[in-house]
C-alpha cells in the first residue's frame, strides 16, 4: 500500500468496521426498515428475511473495513469493493421513491444521506485506477 492511500483507507475503513459493528444486533423494526428499503431498491433481496439481510450487511461491512484497514489487501481490490458496495448506495438513492427531485438526480432533504454516498463510488474507482496504473511509465 502506498502512503498517498493511507488517508483514504484509515478513514473510509474505520468508518465501515463501525458500522457494521454496529449493525451486529439489528432485529425488530430496525431490521425490517432497513430490509424494506433495500427490497425497494432491488426487489431480488425479499427472498432473504430482515434479520439475516441485516447480519449480511453487517458482516459485508465489516469485511470490507477491515479490508480496507488491513495493508496487505491490495489497493486495487479494495478498490473493487468499496465501488461495488457504494454502486449498491447510489442504487438505492436512485430507487427509492422521495429520495429525489421530482424529474431530477438532486436529493430531496431525505435523499441527501444517500446521496453523499456517490463519494464512496469515487473513492473506490480512484483507488482501483491508480492501483493498475502505479508503476506504469509513460512512452
Amino acid at each position: 500500500m502506498k502512503l498517498a492511500h493511507l488517508p483514504l483507507r484509515l478513514s473510509i475503513g474505520a468508518y465501515f468496521l463501525n458500522s457494521g459493528l454496529g449493525k451486529r444486533n439489528l432485529e425488530g423494526a430496525a431490521a425490517e426498515g432497513m430490509h424494506g428499503m433495500a427490497v425497494a431498491a432491488m426487489p431480488q433481496l425479499r427472498q432473504l428475511d430482515p434479520p439475516r439481510f441485516a447480519k449480511l450487511l453487517s458482516y459485508s461491512e465489516i469485511a470490507l473495513g477491515a479490508a480496507l484497514l488491513a495493508p496487505v489487501v491490495p489497493t486495487p481490490l479494495v478498490g473493487l469493493g468499496l465501488t461495488a458496495f457504494g454502486a449498491g448506495l447510489v442504487q438505492l438513492y436512485l430507487k427509492t421513491p422521495g429520495m429525489r427531485e421530482p424529474g431530477s438526480i438532486r436529493p430531496t432533504q431525505q435523499g441527501a444521506g444517500l446521496a453523499k454516498d456517490v463519494w464512496l463510488v469515487g473513492a473506490g474507482l480512484t483507488l482501483v485506477l491508480e492501483g493498475l496504473t502505479h508503476g506504469r511509465r509513460r512512452r
